[in-house]
C-alpha cells in the first residue's frame, strides 16, 4: 500500500528554487527487525513508481533477493515525478494549483536529500543494502558517495556515475519531441501527450537495442500492407501507454534530473568521489545495454574500493535489469550470501 511522508518546511534544490513543503510517497515490504539492521532501499528508474513489487517482476517473493520475510524493503517516488511525490502535477501550497510547467528543475542529489528526510522520519539510520537501476542507480551512488556510512552493501545495475554525452543526447532528443508538441505548456495534465507519445518511442530504441526489436517485432509472412509493420504499431502502442500513466512535465523534469547527474561536480575527480564509498558494492552490467555499457560499468566498478563487477548475457539492452529477474536474482543472492560471510 502506497504511503506518504508530508514534510512541512521549505526544501532548497541545488538549483537555488524552494519548495515550501514536500510529499514523498513511500511503499514498504517486510518488517523492521528489532534491530533495525534488516532494511533494503530500492531505488526506482525513469517512470517506475514506489511500488516496487508491480514494476519489477518476481523480485519481491519468498526466496528473492527483496524477500519481505527476511528484509523490511522501502521504495519512494523521487520528487518531480508524478506517483504520489511532490512534481509538476502537484498543487503548488502558495497558489492552490498545480505546478506544471512552473515546478522547478531537480537534480539526483536532491532525489537523494528528499530520500535521507523519509530514512529519519521512519527512524532509519543505517541500511543493509541499496539497489539502484539506470536513475536509480544514479541516486544509489550519489547516496553512497554523499553519506558513506549509510549502506553496508550496495548493488548497481546498469547505470553509471554519471551521464556521459550520449545518455544526455538522448534525453535532449526527448525532450525535443515533447517541447514541438504544440500543446506542451498548457497548464493541463494532458498537454504535451503527442510529444510525449514520440519522446517515448525516442527512448524505446535506447532501452531495447536492435536485438530485441528485431527478435520480437518481425513481420508475419502474412502481413498486409506494404507500409505498416509490427514495430509501427509497438512504438505507437507504448507511447499510448505511457501517455495513460505519465504527464509530459514530469518526463522532461525526469530527464533533466538524469542529465544533472555527475558524482564528481564540487568533489574533485570521479576517483576521489567514489574512493569514499565503504559499502560492499556489486555493480551488473548488461552485455546488449547500449544506454549504459558494460564499459562504463567496468571503469566504474574500477574506483569503487573492493567492488565487485558481474555481467549478464542479454538480448534485452537496457530493459534486460526488468527482464532478466531470475539471473539477476541469482547473481544478488549469492553476492548477499557471500558479503554478509565477511568481516564487514
Amino acid at each position: 500500500m502506497r504511503q506518504y511522508y508530508h514534510h512541512k518546511e521549505p526544501v532548497t534544490l541545488e538549483c537555488g528554487a524552494i519548495l515550501p513543503e514536500i510529499t514523498v510517497a513511500y511503499n514498504t515490504f517486510g518488517r523492521m527487525n528489532e534491530s533495525r539492521d534488516n532494511v533494503v532501499w530500492v531505488m526506482h528508474a525513469l517512470t517506475a513508481d514506489s511500488d516496487v513489487a508491480d514494476w519489477w517482476p518476481h523480485t519481491v517473493e519468498k526466496g528473492r533477493f527483496l524477500d519481505p520475510e527476511d528484509h523490511f524493503i522501502v521504495c519512494a517516488n523521487v520528487i518531480g515525478s508524478c506517483y504520489g511525490s511532490t512534481g509538476p502535477i502537484s498543487e503548488n501550497p502558495l497558489s492552490g494549483e498545480p505546478y506544471f510547467g512552473d515546478f522547478p528543475d531537480v537534480t539526483v542529489r536532491d532525489m537523494v536529500a528528499c530520500h535521507r528526510l523519509l530514512a529519519r522520519h521512519l527512524g532509519i539510520n543505517r541500511i543493509d543494502t541499496v539497489i539502484g537501476s539506470s536513475l536509480g542507480g544514479f541516486q544509489a551512488v550519489e547516496w553512497l558517495v554523499s553519506d558513506p556510512g549509510f549502506a553496508r552493501k550496495a548493488v548497481l545495475i546498469a547505470t553509471d556515475y554519471r551521464c556521459h554525452p550520449w545518455l544526455a543526447a538522448i534525453n535532449k532528443s526527448m525532450v525535443m519531441a515533447i517541447e514541438a508538441d504544440m500543446t506542451y505548456g498548457e497548464r493541463s495534465r494532458e498537454a504535451g501527450a503527442r510529444g510525449l507519445a514520440a519522446a517515448r518511442a525516442i527512448g524505446l530504441l535506447s532501452y531495447r537495442g536492435q536485438a530485441a526489436f528485431d527478435a520480437t517485432q518481425n513481420d508475419p509472412d502474412s502481413r498486409r500492407g506494404l507500409f505498416e509493420r509490427r514495430a509501427h504499431s509497438y512504438q505507437a502502442y507504448q507511447g499510448k501507454k505511457l501517455c495513460d500513466r505519465f504527464d509530459a512535465y514530469s518526463y522532461v523534469k525526469m530527464c533533466r534530473s538524469a542529465d544533472s547527474h555527475d558524482i564528481a561536480r564540487g568533489r574533485g575527480s570521479a576517483s576521489e568521489a567514489l574512493a569514499r564509498i565503504t559499502a560492499r558494492c556489486l555493480i551488473v552490467a548488461i552485455s546488449s545495454d547500449i544506454l549504459f555499457p558494460p564499459s562504463y560499468h567496468r571503469e566504474m566498478a574500477a574506483m569503487i574500493p573492493g567492488a565487485e563487477y558481474k555481467e549478464i548475457d542479454s538480448d534485452f539492452a537496457h530493459d534486460g535489469f526488468l527482464i532478466e529477474n531470475e539471473k539477476i536474482n541469482r547473481l544478488i543472492c549469492d553476492f548477499y550470501s557471500q558479503t554478509d560471510n565477511r568481516q564487514l
